[in-house]
């Protein structure tokens, strides 16, 4: 086979119609517009147009806040670092941090920060430095023998710099 001898296979590639050029071309003076209207003209986005009528996205109600400053956690349950930790990719006798964690894949990005929450059971004692975690998984953190220390949002920024 030579280079001048490669090609798609039949039906593979599909010539672009193109429309406006000519009455041979089968969609030649209007087209494919129709004949006047809105429609018809350049430079015009319809959207949620209704006519006139008053736009569903108007007519109903605005409900709740969204904060624009809100922390975006990683979420990580317990289940999945004893899995992790079960299977060589984290080393239970070094404190984990949050980048051990990135690392090993148990999550794929930390965003605002990582939280642990207590789904799952941990049986090994674990020293843990994340930003966040819930009431339930630092018991059962704890009552396995293991540690956590939570860092604030003062400390996140101090360690960034």
């Amino acid at each position: 086979m030579k280079l001048h001898e490669l090609h798609d296979n039949a039906g593979a590639t599909k010539k672009r119609k193109r429309v406006a050029r000519g009455p041979g071309s089968g969609s030649g003076k209007t087209a494919g517009r129709g004949i006047k209207g809105q429609k018809s003209r350049s430079g015009v986005a319809i959207g949620g147009y209704e006519g006139g009528q008053m736009p569903l996205y108007r007519r109903l109600p605005k409900r709740g806040f969204n904060k624009p400053n809100r922390k975006d956690w990683a979420v990580v349950n317990l289940g999945l670092i004893q899995k992790f930790v079960d299977a060589g990719k984290l080393d239970a006798a070094q404190p984990i941090d949050e980048a051990m964690l990135v690392a090993a894949g148990v999550t794929g990005h930390k965003r605002d920060g990582i939280r642990i929450l207590a789904k799952g059971e941990i049986s090994v004692a674990l020293t843990l430095n994340v930003s966040g975690a819930s009431a339930p998984a630092i018991e059962a953190i704890e009552k396995a023998g293991g540690s956590i220390t939570l860092r604030g949002p003062k400390e996140e920024a101090a360690s960034a710099e």
